[in-house]
């Protein structure tokens, strides 16, 4: 079964950084599209960003341009750099893998890393 974990949330000050890592099971990186996403209570789930097997990127309107998804397949490690945050950025925030190309059914996610944002 794949394993995500998650680490690198914390709290910070709007219009800071942190940089989420998600650590996979061996060959999840490199075999599914792997994804960010979000969960605020009340809201659900938002993808962030997605990445493709094939490296291409794709992301949500509101943190284009701040935020940057990226993964080293040697390491198994998915990221996420985020810049530029916002109060509006607190949320919990989990990796998940799709277990067909980049939508649809999802296979494991980890239990995510909260991130707080304070204005």
């Amino acid at each position: 079964q794949v394993q995500l974990v998650e680490s690198g949330g914390g709290s910070v000050q709007a219009g800071g950084s942190l940089r989420l890592s998600c650590s996979a099971s061996e060959y999840t990186i490199r075999t599914y599209c792997m994804a960010w996403f979000r969960h605020i209570p009340g809201q659900g789930n938002v993808r962030v960003a997605r990445i493709a097997t094939d490296g291409i990127t794709s992301y949500l309107d509101s943190v284009k341009g701040r935020f940057t998804i990226s993964k080293d397949n040697a390491k198994n490690t998915l990221y996420l750099q985020m810049n530029n945050l916002q109060p509006e950025d607190t949320a919990m925030y989990f990796c998940a893998y799709y277990v067909k190309e980049c939508s649809g059914a999802l296979g494991s996610r980890g239990e995510g890393t909260q991130v707080t944002v304070s204005s």
